[in-house]
């Protein structure tokens, strides 16, 4: 039983297409013109997102605070990407997901994504006390 009423499993989607915006060269995290890891990354977690933020109460979203992903195959620009979230364990505020990743032709990542909930203005204002040391 969990406060925010979020049941298992949840589902989520997030679709894009590899383009110079999010090939490992802009990343950073490689030399070569296709998926970059972080965005498959970014993808994945905007699909958790997408599962269970639009169910919390006014106020409350979710944080990304752990990520265990396999980049397992390449995917050239011009493809597109989808990755899935299932929500598959609530335990209090933190919510467990398998994510994995597609493209046009073949599974290109999978692995497990943690988030907790935050009340939003609260979470904001704990971050920017950073700015103030």
């Amino acid at each position: 039983m969990n406060d925010f009423n979020l049941k298992i499993p949840m589902h989520g989607k997030a679709k894009s297409r590899v383009t110079g915006d999010n090939i490992a060269i802009r990343f950073g995290s490689g030399s070569i013109d296709t998926l970059g890891t972080p965005a498959m990354v970014g993808l994945m977690e905007n699909a958790a997102v997408n599962a269970v933020d639009k169910n919390l109460p006014e106020g409350y979203a979710t944080v990304g605070m752990e990520l265990s992903i396999k980049h397992t195959s390449p995917t050239p620009e011009g493809m597109e990407i989808t990755a899935i979230a299932e929500l598959t364990k609530v335990k209090g505020k933190k919510l467990f997901f398998k994510v994995q990743a597609f493209d046009e032709i073949e599974k290109i990542g999978d692995g497990t994504h943690k988030r907790y909930i935050v009340e939003v203005d609260r979470f904001r204002k704990n971050a920017n006390k950073k700015l103030n040391k």
